[in-house]
């Protein structure tokens, strides 16, 4: 450990120890600051120049920046005005002047010193500090990294730099002593800045190594800085405060001057950070928001402007974590662990896990970007990698906002870790990053993620929280510690080593070392835990224990559990011995204090209650006459108790309760008398102020009377003055609620002083115990103090903790704000009498850390504090004797501590205290007695029971006449009835009591199930052999993985079966015969047309067919020889194509052969450093997966196949046993019949096991639930139930019914059967009869000895059949077995090969990223190239257009000669003339022009008509002096041909200026062409660059696969290399082939033998074939030529001349005259066919009128009878009425029949309505047997 400021003899640094500081600040600053020069050792102030340089336009910049900073920032706040506006002139000056890269402060002038009082001697070193054992592990970004080896983070009011090598402490002490916010580092890691806290706090910038201040930034926030950050190129700091202002400010820091300034936010901001890709953008975070900032350039001047994040639909979220994208977007992370996606202030998309599981469990405390990959760190302790462009490209897809991913990698750090922070060591050639961990410790670990990735290391563990307690050995250097983060820890404070710690399930919040009275070798601690349990440890040296002899690695301590009670239920908070070590004392905030005898092993004496929460106990020192202990209460009560007796082991043994009611407790009630001291003191002031006056007035009257001054007029001056009126003392105030007692001491018997906090803080009070009073309530006792002390600058920060030096003349004092505080006493001064001068210093944190316990060595030299910012500071005790080195000692363990049994440890929280488990125990004792009189009662109840039952039997046994009715015993009906309806209603109670229960396991259950079963295919099934030990046991099949999921077949790819396609094609085909066959119904119309193609066609018909049929085949032959030409000719055509030249090579052949020059003879292997790996031999991830898929896939069917073969012999053996449980039923029956020496053993049945049927392991039954029920209660170590409880269990479990018998007695319906049909073939066994047996005649003697042949031999046929069985199922498994072992080879074979894949996919994966950037560079290299080609190929093509072009016009012009030519003709006297005119040149305007000017062309004429004269070329001319003018024709000349020659000129000018033009194209063409082509030659350079570092690349990535160890299982006789006839050691040399591969390699080489012969041969044959057809070729070019003569003779003489075979052939008939006689003929046709219908028209109608004629005759016939017919009705008619009266005269049988049916009606009503009458009058009397009515008889 060493100051920054130690004198070096190299570095010649500073001594910076000595200097003063103010008291209220905590150190002292001087208003002028010195400042010294790097280059030389003056010191300057700062009104000297030779520091500081001129610069104006610097000045002017940094003006117009502060101008609008300040309108922007404080021009509104009028809050500002007045804090600032000192400052803004002091700015303004300073704005003047730069500050020089070379200044520097002075470190001794700007670091914190101690405060002493004035007038002490006391030396400001006082105390030293030595060592630092805390980390504030929950301080935000509290962890940075300087160098490879350097690491430093905040401690309290220190910064601490540690060496990770030497783990040697720098310290750097805060300026203002009141703390530090945060810390930052530069880029370049060469400056830090030190954000502190307290008033107008300031960032101070270190040089690093250097460690000197470089530069002081100030007014930057109010109270404390929350974080701080540099940008990208470390030019610009931008920090934000905290509480309660919030300013982010944006620094110039080289020059100290802020840019810009405004408010963040109206909440706490975590976070503020630059953008690393655009200075001009930042991003602050923190409770509830998050915001984007952007420097813009307005207007007034430079500004932030800032907009806030919308959350949306999504929950708002505090954000820890966030990182700023290169494209200006946003990833943030969450509160429950998704990342969040922010662009132009929105919420994108949000990124979760599969399944919507989240990215952490937890919030994202960290995002970075690291080589191209996310790195998100969580509370949860995972680091997990993440693809950076799926998340750069992501969107939502739904409208839920979520998008799936999955991370990369990911790490687990261990368990109960919870990352804050990490930081990227700068190792080459590494991936370490060094992680703050906020359950107290700094890690590094390793994110290469390869197959050499180092595990997480631990570098340093530290406790997290607050320290509860601290204590101190009394015989060396060892201090323990213990925390709410349940651990206890062990140190060695003199050599500054950590020895050991253990963890417990509670925290610690009590410690107290046994002193050496009790345990001499000082080795044991008693520790106190949140539970109320108490730990007594033993600490020794394991290095002395004999079981450790030959380890190499030794641990410095260890800590063994020697006891474990619990006396309390709640917080331990205080521990103390006895001065004498018989007694221990325990006080928690249960309001108990116990007591334990310590020499018998801490028994239990007894305990006290408390008026309040106990928070010290002290024991009276040696010096009181008395051992009593002070007992002091949160609430403002202090107890003194005496020494407790202890009672005999007897005695106690009876005692129902440790509470011990006969002390004689003296208490202590405080009340506030603040208000009365300070009112005192203000009386006291104002006495010694009127003392002061009267003083001074007489003083004046002496000099007046010396003076010889008027008396009177003074004393009436004087009476003026003192007639002013004095101002009230102050009221007399006592606060509401118990005054809050923090600490306090005995300082004599019966006295003792205490501290307060809240509104009595200030003073310590000396109070003074009353007489004990056992009639008083202490609870209305007012006691006051009799002494105190005033305490300096303590209002508001109260003395938390007080102890004394070993000689009593210093006292130690702990503060709230975290400093310590030391008093020098005189010796005995118990009165606090000489407490005056004191010491002070700024330790812990001034916010959160309080000072939780503070001690001394036992030899003074030490001084060690604990508070609740984690943090633990040694400090050396000044002394004028320099220490050397020390090392604790570590006790050396006790003779067989290793053997000694560990008492059981207490770890449930909810376990029953001392007191707890004593009245539990008496409890438990009364209601044993309890039971034993319910049980009492209970028999009583069953004698009454047994009797009851007795008369029940009497009574069956009277007469029916006489017996009683079974409800004439129930003395009332209403007793059963509400018995059974209380019943339901406990029953129904239970239900709803236990339905949270119920749905909670059933969730449980789900869980578990979802989690360990789900994922499984099938239970593992174990089938057993029945006559061995074999077994065959199925495969734990887990579901398939995403990789054989993913490239499973669907249903839909698969390819259909031929009975699938057969059913699909019956089923189409009958499809379509039902669509067919459903439409009968045809129109009459295809009917009536179908009729007409049938019928016979006419003369003229035919003949129109004919010459049709005639002209359409000449038509069609005229086509078919032309088409026949044209074929014969594109044949021809592609032939002369095809023909390849005489220098024609194959590309294929030529290629073949260029791979021959090359590779033949020399197969790289893939392990050659100049390996080309062929582009179908290129692997990547995905390919991998798919090998992966197939490879699962695979395994999975053959292990799913293996489990169903499995299944099946279980279900062998299951119908075996069904099978062999009839066959034994049978033989049982048999052997009834048989006499006892004939019979043969019956063979066993076997049994299923219950392995063999795993899935009925969660059937039950009652008999398991009550077994289960009883294991329960006897691992609870409850006694067994009452009876009352059994018999309500017996009857309550009527309702379980077992799922399935036992596995011995499985049976089936198919078993039964077979059994009832067994038996029924089997020999019936003979009844018992009642009288006696006959003697059997011989005929039966003869039968009997048949049937016992015959049961003897089924009785062996049977046994043999079950044998048979047995032997086959045997069998049947040990070839499934066999099966099993081949396929369990394959099966680790397949997992070998599987973890190979594996690992090849995730190196795939690592180099995907790379090989994709690569791929990409050769793909848009290879596009460039394949662009400028085409651009080449068509400027070519544009190049050979333009060309002909050219060509063309060449063309045009010399046509246009030849014709001007024919047009002078012979003999032309103007030829030359003429000539001339056509070929001078002339100057024409461009036509541009000449349309734009339309009014001067007759003067544009006449100019070009002037220049052309004068430009007109003499060579042409006939001589250079002849001048002849082309605008008059000549005399005599053809004016015709003079206006020729005049327009061919103006057509020769425009082909030049076309070919001028074109020629200029074509020159251009030509410069865009070279400049393509040298384009082409740089693209296609750099893609054979890019190109060939891909293939470097792939080679690397094939080298690293090739690194990758593959195991590869070999018998002996597989190993072939061998020297010497033994195997060598070293096989790195070897190479392994398969079989199959050296098979091939075999045949190969018969192979190319075979083919070199053959390709020699083929090669023979095919010259010879060579050879043949030349001679062919020519033969046949004799044979064409003999034939074509042939043809011309033939010609010549057929035609006279030779003609066009092909246009002969291809003539044809004159078909217009064809068509007209056709459509002639036709309409003939119709013609005649239209008469025939019209004469076939007038014979229908004649038809039709014969028929209706005929129709009409008819109907008159028929009306003619109808008319008769009427007339013969109407007579009959008449007749009728005549004798209807006849009818009616006599009576009718009906009514008769009527009238007897509804009298037997009647008669039947009457005999119901008496039976109803009955059945009443029987219902009315009391128990009336009632019978069904009498049914009448039909």
């Amino acid at each position: 450990m060493k100051e920054p400021d130690d004198q070096d003899a190299d570095g010649g640094k500073s001594d910076r120890s000595k200097s003063s500081a103010d008291p209220s600040q905590g150190s002292s600053q001087t208003t002028s600051r010195s400042i010294k020069v790097a280059d030389t050792d003056e010191t300057l102030t700062e009104g000297e120049e030779s520091y500081l340089e001129d610069d104006d336009s610097y000045e002017e910049d940094l003006e117009g920046s502060y101008s609008s900073f300040q309108d922007d920032a404080y021009g509104r706040d009028p809050r500002y005005m007045e804090i600032h506006g000192s400052a803004a002139e002091e700015r303004e000056e300073e704005v003047k002047r730069r500050i020089s890269e070379n200044f520097y402060y002075d470190y001794l002038e700007l670091a914190s010193i101690p405060y002493v009082s004035l007038g002490s001697n006391i030396p400001l070193d006082l105390l030293t500090l030595v060592h630092s054992f805390g980390y504030d592990c929950k301080k935000r970004a509290n962890l940075q990294l300087l160098d490879g080896s350097t690491i430093m983070y905040i401690a309290g009011n220190q910064l601490i730099l540690v060496n990770l090598k030497t783990k040697e402490q720098i310290y750097l002490r805060s300026s203002g002593g009141t703390g530090i916010g945060v810390i930052g580092v530069h880029p370049d890691k060469t400056y830090f800045a030190i954000a502190e806290k307290g008033v107008c706090p300031k960032i101070i910038i270190y040089e690093y190594p250097s460690l000197r201040p470089y530069r002081i930034l100030q007014d930057g926030t109010d109270l404390a800085y929350a974080y701080v950050d540099f940008n990208y190129s470390g030019s610009l700091l931008a920090s934000v405060g905290g509480n309660p202002d919030h300013t982010l400010t944006i620094w110039n820091w080289r020059q100290e001057q802020p840019i810009l300034r405004t408010k963040a936010f109206s909440q706490e901001v975590f976070k503020v950070t630059f953008n690393p890709e655009d200075d001009q953008q930042l991003t602050t975070a923190g409770t509830g928001h998050i915001k984007f900032w952007e420097m813009a350039l307005t207007f007034t001047g430079l500004k932030l402007q800032g907009s806030l994040g919308r959350f949306g639909k999504t929950a708002t979220t505090d954000i820890e974590g966030y990182m700023q994208l290169p494209d200006g977007k946003v990833l943030s992370g969450s509160e429950w662990g998704n990342m969040l996606v922010w662009e132009a202030g929105l919420i994108k998309v949000e990124l979760c896990r599969a399944a919507r599981k989240s990215c952490h469990q937890g919030p994202i405390n960290q995002i970075m970007l690291d080589e191209g990959e996310v790195i998100t760190i969580g509370s949860d302790g995972c680091v997990r990698i993440w693809d950076f462009e799926t998340i750069d490209t992501a969107d939502s897809i739904n409208e839920t906002g979520l998008l799936e991913i999955e991370p990369i990698n990911e790490l687990l750090v261990d368990k109960n870790v919870k990352l804050f922070s990490m930081i990227k060591m700068n190792e080459a050639g590494n991936n370490f990053w060094l992680a703050q961990d906020s359950s107290g410790a700094i890690w590094k670990l390793d994110l290469s993620f390869s197959n050499i990735t180092q595990d997480p290391e631990c570098l340093f563990s530290f406790h997290s929280g607050p320290i509860e307690a601290l204590a101190v050995s009394p015989l060396t250097y060892l201090m323990a510690t213990t925390a709410l983060d349940c651990s206890v820890r062990i140190y060695d404070f003199a050599s500054k080593t950590p020895l050991t710690s253990v963890k417990y399930k509670q925290g610690g919040t009590a410690l107290a070392w046994v002193p050496r009275l009790i345990s001499f070798t000082g080795a044991q601690i008693v520790v106190g835990f949140e539970d109320g349990v108490v730990r007594v440890l033993e600490l020794y040296d394991p290095k002395g224990l004999t079981i450790f002899a030959g380890r190499k690695k030794y641990l410095d301590a260890d800590l063994h559990l020697k006891h474990v009670f619990k006396p309390h239920t709640d917080h331990v908070t205080a521990l103390a011995f006895e001065r004498d070590g018989e007694i221990l004392a325990t006080g928690s905030k249960d309001k108990t204090v116990f007591f334990f005898e310590v020499e018998k092993d801490y028994k239990p004496i007894g305990y006290v209650t408390t008026p309040g929460p106990v928070c010290q106990l002290a024991w009276s020192p040696l010096s009181h006459p008395e051992s009593t202990l002070l007992i002091i209460c949160e609430n403002g009560y202090v107890l003194e108790a005496p020494l407790p007796t202890i009672k005999e082991e007897a005695v106690d043994h009876d005692v129902v309760s440790y509470e011990i009611k006969d002390m004689h407790i003296k208490c202590f009630h405080f009340s506030s008398v603040k208000s009365k001291i300070m009112r005192f003191i203000e009386i006291e002031k104002r006495k010694k102020r009127k003392e002061l006056k009267e003083r001074e007035k007489e003083e004046r009257r002496k000099r007046l009377e010396e003076a010889g001054e008027d008396e009177d007029k003074d004393s009436q001056e004087e009476g003026e003055e003192g007639d002013e009126p004095e101002e009230p003392l102050p009221e007399i105030f006592v606060p509401d609620g118990p005054c809050h007692i923090l600490c306090g001491f005995y300082s004599a018997p019966g006295k003792f002083w205490v501290s307060l906090g809240g509104y009595n803080s200030g003073f310590l009070y000396h109070c003074e115990f009353p007489p004990y009073d056992k009639s008083s309530d202490i609870t209305k006792r007012k006691d006051e103090p009799f002494d105190f002390r005033f305490l300096e600058d303590t209002e508001d920060n109260p003395i938390k903790t007080i102890i004394f030096s070993i000689n009593q003349d210093i006292m130690f004092c702990g503060m709230q704000d975290g400093a310590i505080r030391l008093y020098i006493l005189s010796p005995n001064d118990s009165s606090l009498t000489t407490m005056e001068h004191y010491w002070h210093f700024n330790v812990h944190d001034n916010t959160y850390g309080c000072v939780k316990s503070i001690s001394t060595s036992f030899d003074d030299r030490f001084f060690v504090t604990v508070g609740a910012d984690s943090n633990i500071f040694v400090f050396n005790i000044f002394s004028v004797y320099e220490l050397k080195s020390m090392k604790a000692k570590v006790p050396s363990p006790r003779f067989g501590i290793e053997t000694e049994p560990i008492p059981d440890d207490i770890e449930d929280p909810k376990a029953f205290s001392i007191e707890d488990a004593r009245r539990k125990r008496e409890h438990d004792k009364l209601m044993k007695e309890v039971a034993e009189i319910k049980a009492k009662k209970r028999e009583q109840l069953g004698a009454l029971r047994n009797e009851y039952q007795k008369l029940l039997e009497m009574n069956d046994q009277l007469p029916k006449h006489m017996q009683f009715k079974r409800t004439d015993f129930d003395i009332d009906s209403k007793i059963r009835t509400d018995i059974n309806r209380r019943t339901a209603f406990k029953i129904q109670q239970v239900e709803k009591e236990l339905a949270w229960e119920k749905e909670k396991y059933q969730l449980g259950l789900t869980k578990l199930r979802h989690r360990f079963r789900d994922s499984l295919e099938g239970d593992v099934i174990v089938v057993r052999a029945i006559q061995s030990d074999h077994k065959v046991s199925s495969y734990r099949l887990v579901k398939p993985s995403k990789y054989s999921k993913s490239k499973r077949p669907s249903h839909f790819d698969r390819r259909a079966s031929k009975m699938e396609r057969f059913e699909k094609e019956g089923a189409g085909r009958k499809e379509s015969q039902r669509d067919t066959g459903g439409s009968i119904s045809v129109p009459e119309e295809s009917i009536v047309e179908k009729g007409k193609e049938f019928r016979p066609k006419t003369l003229s018909q035919i003949m129109v067919d004919n010459q049709i049929e005639k002209t359409r085949k000449l038509i069609l032959k005229a086509e078919r020889a032309q088409q026949k030409i044209h074929q014969r000719k594109k044949e021809w055509d592609e032939l002369y194509k095809s023909k390849p030249a005489d220098d024609y090579e194959d590309p294929k052949d030529v290629q073949a052969i260029k791979e021959a020059q090359v590779y033949m003879g020399d197969f790289n292997l893939k392990t050659a450093p100049d390996y080309k790996i062929p582009e179908h031999m290129r692997i990547n991830a995905a390919k991998k997966e798919e090998e992966l898929g197939h490879l699962d896939t695979m395994t999975h069917s053959k292990k799913m196949h293996l489990n169903r073969s499995v299944v099946s012999l279980r279900d062998l053996k299951v119908a075996v046993i069904e099978e062999i449980q009839c066959l034994v039923q049978e033989l049982k029956n048999i052997q009834a019949t048989l006499p006892l020496s004939k019979r043969i053993p019956i063979p066993e049945v076997p049994q299923i096991h219950p392995e063999e049927v795993p899935e009925k392991r969660f059937h039950y039954d009652e008999e398991i639930l009550l077994a289960f029920k009883q294991q329960q209660v006897k691992t609870k170590g409850k006694e067994a139930h009452s009876v009352e409880q059994t018999e309500s269990t017996s009857a309550g479990g009527e309702f379980l019914r077992p799922p399935y018998r036992k596995s011995g007695h499985l049976t089936t319906r198919d078993s039964l059967a077979r059994s009832s049909k067994a038996s029924a073939f089997g020999i019936d066994v003979p009844k018992f009869m009642e009288f006696e047996k006959a003697e059997p005649i011989d005929v039966e003697v003869e039968i009997m000895k048949r049937n016992e042949i015959k049961n003897v031999y089924m009785q062996q046929y049977l046994t043999n059949r079950i044998k048979e069985l047995i032997v086959t199922f045997d069998a049947e498994l040990r070839i499934l077995r066999h099966q099993k072992l081949k396929l369990d080879i394959q099966m680790k074979l397949s997992d070998l090969n599987h973890v190979t894949l594996f690992q090849e996919m995730l190196l795939l994966k690592n180099f995907e990223k790379q090989e994709n950037i690569l791929q990409e560079s050769v793909n848009s290299l290879d596009k460039e190239e394949q662009d400028m080609q085409w651009r080449i190929s068509e400027t070519l093509k544009e190049m050979e257009e333009k060309k002909n072009e050219v060509s063309r016009l060449q063309e045009q012009e010399k046509a246009l000669y030849a014709g001007f030519q024919a047009a002078l003709g012979e003999n032309n006297k103007f030829a030359n003339f003429l000539t001339k005119v056509l070929k001078k040149r002339v100057k024409r305007v461009k036509r541009k022009e000449a349309e734009g000017d339309a009014e001067d062309d007759e003067d544009s004429d006449e100019s070009s008509e002037e220049e052309s004269s004068l430009e007109s070329d003499e060579d042409e001319s006939g001589s250079e002096d002849e001048v002849f003018d082309d605008s008059i024709c000549p005399s005599h000349c053809d004016m015709s041909l003079f206006e020729l020659a005049l327009q061919l000129r103006e057509k020769r000018l425009d082909i030049e200026e076309a070919l001028v033009e074109e020629k200029k194209i074509i020159d251009n063409l030509k410069k865009e062409y070279d400049t393509l082509s040298k384009k082409v030659k740089v693209v296609a350079a750099n893609l054979n660059a890019a190109e060939e570092d891909l293939e470097a690349y792939q080679r690397e990535k094939q080298q690293q696969l090739n690194e990758l160890l593959v195991v590869v299982p070999l018998k002996l006789h597989q190993i072939e290399h061998v020297v010497f006839g033994e195997i060598p050691s070293d096989l790195s040399g070897t190479l392994v082939f398969s079989n199959g591969s050296l098979g091939r390699l075999q045949e190969r080489i018969v192979q190319l033998q075979e083919e070199n012969s053959k390709q020699y041969k083929l090669n023979k044959e095919w010259r010879e074939r060579r050879k043949q057809l030349i001679r062919e070729k020519r033969e046949m070019a004799k044979t064409i030529n003999r034939m074509e003569e042939t043809v011309r003779d033939l010609m010549i003489s057929k035609f006279g001349r030779v003609i066009d075979l092909a246009a002969l052939q291809t003539l044809s008939v004159n078909v217009t005259l064809e068509e007209l006689k056709i459509k002639k003929l036709r309409k003939e046709l119709l013609n005649a066919r239209e008469i025939k219908k019209w004469e076939e028209k007038i014979a229908q109608v004649r038809w039709e009128l014969m028929m209706k004629t005929k129709e009409h005759t008819k109907k008159l016939h028929q009306m003619n009878d109808l008319c008769i017919e009427k007339k013969k009705l109407d007579s009959q008619l008449n007749t009728l009425q005549n004798q209807q009266g006849n009818a009616f005269q006599g009576p009718r049988k009906a009514d008769t029949v009527a009238r007897e049916k509804v009298t037997e009606l009647i008669q039947f009503q009457a005999e119901r309505i008496l039976n109803l009458k009955r059945e009443i009058a029987h219902l009315r009397k009391k128990g009336g047997i009632i019978l069904p009515p009498i049914q009448p008889r039909p």
